[in-house]
């Protein structure tokens, strides 16, 4: 059986790499021009993500073009090494670095800070846990365990809404209510945290499996 961890920490972050990648992709078809401040709309002018204020980012790059092609790249290595190493040593510590890189050369302002929440989870891969088995009764961590998947699906689909769907709602269907979108944030954020906790409890009840075969 895989690490719910780690389940969680890769697909989770792909999501964040792939949101980082479309901030550098608006940030190139700008040009070869400075930003104009730290901060600044990665799609200014276009409708599509008016509804998330033109997709903000920030950069320490004063050119566009060379902020856009270091967030693809550090978004690409951000995705990479959260399907293959996020279990290696360090994995977790190696993503919030990843995701500080992303913040600071463009890759968005929340995907990289939703980056370093997951690099967090990310150091518990394969951890002994032993905080949680010592004020956790085995009921709780198994009931726990047990919803890890409804709560894993919930949270994968909550992001989902908010990258892409937040926007295609606004440009298609007319929804344009900024509380429409705090809602979903908040909604995201507790998904997120629910599916770190049940994906713990998963991972015990694994780690309690295989210490008795």
């Amino acid at each position: 059986m895989k690490s719910a961890t780690k389940v969680t920490v890769s697909t989770l972050a792909a999501l964040m790499g792939l949101a980082g990648i479309e901030h550098g992709i608006g940030e190139m078809l700008q040009g070869n021009v400075a930003p104009g401040g730290l901060m600044f709309p990665s799609w200014p002018d276009s409708a599509f993500f008016r509804i998330v204020a033109g997709e903000p980012a920030m950069t320490i790059v004063p050119n566009l073009l060379v902020t856009g092609i270091l967030a693809i790249l550090f978004s690409l290595v951000f995705i990479v090494w959260a399907v293959v190493f996020a279990e290696g040593k360090n994995g977790g510590l190696v993503l919030i670095l990843l995701s500080i890189a992303m913040l600071l050369v463009g890759g968005g302002i929340f995907p990289p800070i939703i980056g370093i929440l997951i690099g967090i989870v990310g150091t518990r891969i394969n951890a002994p846990l032993t905080w949680w088995r010592t004020h956790l009764s085995a009921t709780i961590w198994h009931s726990l365990g047990k919803s890890w998947p409804w709560a894993f699906g919930a949270c994968v689909i909550a992001w989902l809404l908010l990258f892409p769907g937040i926007s295609i709602l606004g440009y298609f269907c007319g929804v344009n209510d900024p509380r429409d979108t705090v809602m979903l944030i908040l909604f995201a954020l507790g998904s997120l945290l629910v599916t770190a906790f049940t994906g713990f409890a998963q991972d015990i009840e694994r780690q309690a499996a295989g210490q008795n075969l």
